[in-house]
């Protein structure tokens, strides 16, 4: 998407600093003009240091191979590993497995088979994901990488095909939000308390879309695995992006914990990396006039034990305030990529054995608790310090190292009207089993806990002892950086170049299609989705019916739809994009897309433009009509590209103008995109 340039681009009479997150994307940025400082809204192509696929690998193999590639153009980029579904024995999911690997062997590509742990956690163990460097996977949960440094994001399957076929894709660098981790932590609260507390206060899409920097004076006492926890579940609080500093902390954690591991020759851990990252510290500050688009501060010291739910990331709660209503747990969990390292085994295990006993707190008769290692790397460090052994004495059910229940399958899955707490990152109605059943999201040691005593409660529960938090409502505040209109810099006004075959202006009339969420069920119907070789025309037809049945009638060939916030959010369906182009429509304009929308959209040609004020100005000229979800506005819109400037008018093209802004540039890699007439036209031209 195309944001609105308020607070998300150049700012200066010159030039502009640089955030961090500025910073890494100009590394990995490729044809960018000699001299020209990427920043937020610009759209980029990237070369990443690697790219991480899972068991969805075979897909994206079908689909690189569909392009007519054949070759992977730098096999050291690309790592493929199996984490998903790794309890499935079925003949099917095993000859999935069995293509995966050999294409890999085929291809030179570095692979990890099931039961070596979550994918994510193998590509912080190994090195792939290293402090400063760039590193995507076709897996939502590419943030974890912040958590050491690195800028982690997630990439659709189309965009993990071009880079397995060409070693680069594109991307908009999305506005930063600062988040200042304020204060130090009370003994005994963790990083999943931070993030539970974060997505509950701050729950009012504050950082939809945004990439994220932590910021804090005494962030150097956070514990690099509570960074990891933190940064994984930025995406559940809506960013593409979860950022932490390269500090003394991280870098003494490579030396004591991954060096020991690794041993001296490792090609991505070793010393003379660690002492060249050390060296280079200085120049990966955030420059002193770096543009953040808001901060958000949050005072650690007033933090409590948290959970969140339940069927909610959004709703999160102190764990006194539930134990208080006896919610009963009869599932508990300590898997996924989130929280099953282990430093969180061993902190449930100070729970089920406390330190300095040998009593084992056995888990409650009436409640299953399922315990999976990130990798089997973990488990066999968990085995050698005791915490293991704990935990299996308590009663705990092993799993293999990977995911399971966290994502609905496997063994453990949640059944109707049963209530479960986990460690994990989402508990989204049904993702763990039946969309009848409840789902929590809690810390390690409050799972533990909540396990041993059969209902949600807290660790000084199972001590009995009288805990010392806070009692009153977390401390955090909220700033917005970009509500003032600032001029755009001087190498910001020249026209912006267009290539041949690519429109110099776009223009239609506004059709207002009138909600937030619209999700992708809402626009391209799920009975649809998995139906192969369905005609455009009749995409054209079903398009938006879920949404609005008139919206068939209403809007037409060569129309612009404008609609709320977070248009396009749900699943990852590519068929959301294409029935919008098979409808005529070329362009959609909203107050913020869901960032999978976004991506599906550019790599199949379907342009979209991110203007809040004019969602915001129609919604003020209806107020008073009827209300209808599709209308016909007779507002019109010229996008003028070279000029970054869209105009609004009503009654005609030429009517009076209702609304101007200035939006970021659509750069060349972006334009050559859309021409080829999507990213997978892109790939093929390239070979």
């Amino acid at each position: 998407m195309l944001r609105f340039s308020r607070g998300f681009h150049r700012y200066g009479p010159l030039r502009q600093g640089q955030n961090l997150t500025e910073k890494i994307v100009q590394k990995y940025a490729v044809g960018v003009a000699e001299g020209k400082l990427v920043h937020s809204g610009d759209y980029v192509s990237i070369k990443p240091a690697h790219c991480m696929s899972h068991d969805n690998s075979w897909p994206v193999a079908l689909k690189f191979m569909g392009l007519g590639a054949t070759r992977i153009h730098d096999a050291r980029q690309i790592v493929n590993t199996l984490d998903h579904d790794i309890q499935n024995s079925s003949e099917k999911n095993l000859t999935k497995y069995k293509n995966i690997e050999n294409f890999a062997k085929s291809h030179g590509v570095d692979f990890y088979p099931a039961g070596r742990g979550i994918g994510h956690q193998i590509m912080v163990e190994e090195g792939y994901a290293f402090p400063l460097n760039m590193t995507v996977a076709s897996d939502s949960h590419s943030n974890t990488y912040g958590g050491i440094g690195a800028l982690g994001t997630p990439v659709v399957r189309t965009d993990a095909a071009a880079i397995w076929a060409t070693g680069q894709t594109w991307w908009q660098i999305p506005p930063v939000a600062q988040v200042e981790l304020k204060g130090e932590l009370p003994h005994g609260v963790s990083g999943k308390d931070i993030i539970v507390a974060l997505c509950g206060l701050f729950n009012q899409d504050q950082v939809l879309n945004h990439a994220i920097e932590f910021t804090g004076d005494l962030l150097h006492r956070l514990p690099v695995d509570f960074r990891l926890t933190i940064a994984n579940m930025t995406t559940e609080w809506g960013a593409l992006s979860g950022l932490f500093p390269v500090d003394k902390t991280l870098i003494n954690w490579y030396r004591e914990t991954r060096l020991p591991k690794l041993g001296a020759g490792h090609p991505r851990v070793n010393e003379q990396a660690l002492s060249q990252l050390e060296e280079s510290l200085p120049k990966w500050k955030p420059d002193a006039d770096a543009r953040y688009a808001k901060k958000l501060t949050i005072d650690l010291s007033t933090l409590n034990h948290y959970v969140s739910g339940p069927n909610s990331v959004k709703v999160s709660n102190t764990v006194q305030e539930l134990s208080r209503q006896n919610i009963k747990v009869d599932k508990a969990y300590l898997v996924s990529c989130t929280n099953s390292r282990l430093s969180d085994l061993e902190a449930a295990a100070s729970v089920v054995c406390p330190s300095g006993t040998t009593k084992i707190n056995k888990i409650s008769p009436n409640v299953k608790f399922y315990v999976a290692a990130a990798s089997s790397e973990v488990e066999s460090d968990a085995r050698a310090s005791g915490a293991w052994e704990k935990l299996m004495k308590a009663g705990c059910i092993p799993l293999p190292p990977g995911c399971g229940p966290c994502i609905g399958l496997g063994a453990g899955l949640l059944e109707p009207g049963e209530v479960g707490i986990s460690a994990t990152n989402r508990n989204f109605k049904g993702r763990m089993g039946s969309k009848d059943a409840l789902a929590y999201l809690a810390s390690p040691a409050v799972v533990a806990a909540s396990a041993i005593l059969g209902k949600i409660a807290s660790p000084a529960e199972v001590f009995g002892t009288q805990e010392h938090f806070s009692t009153s409502v977390a401390t955090l505040t909220e700033e917005n950086l970009s509500s003032a209109e600032t001029p755009a810099p001087a190498d910001n006004t020249r026209p912006a170049e267009i290539l041949e075959g690519f429109p110099s202006e776009i223009s239609g009339e506004l059709v207002l299609c009138d909600a937030d969420n619209i999700n992708t069920d809402g626009i391209y119907p799920g009975k649809y989705t998995y139906q192969d070789d369905v005609p455009r025309e009749t995409m054209a037809k079903v398009c938006m019916e879920n949404y609005d049945p008139e919206f068939q009638t209403k809007a037409k060939k060569g129309d612009i739809i404008v609609s709320g916030f977070n248009f396009g959010t749900g699943s990852s369906r590519e068929q959301a994009a294409t029935a919008i182009l098979a409808k005529g429509i070329n362009l959609v304009v909203s107050g913020s897309f869901g960032n999978i929308f976004s991506r599906n959209s550019i790599n199949n040609a379907l342009l979209t433009l991110e203007i809040p004020a004019l969602v915001e100005k129609l919604r003020t000229k209806f107020k008073d009509s009827p209300k209808e979800l599709t209308r016909r506005t007779g507002w019109f819109l010229k996008w003028d590209v070279a000029n970054r400037k869209v105009v609004v008018t009503e009654d005609s093209l030429e009517g009076p103008v209702v609304l101007e802004q200035t939006v970021g540039e659509l750069g060349k890699n972006l334009q050559e995109i859309i021409v080829k007439g999507g990213l997978e036209g892109w790939v093929k031209a390239q070979l």
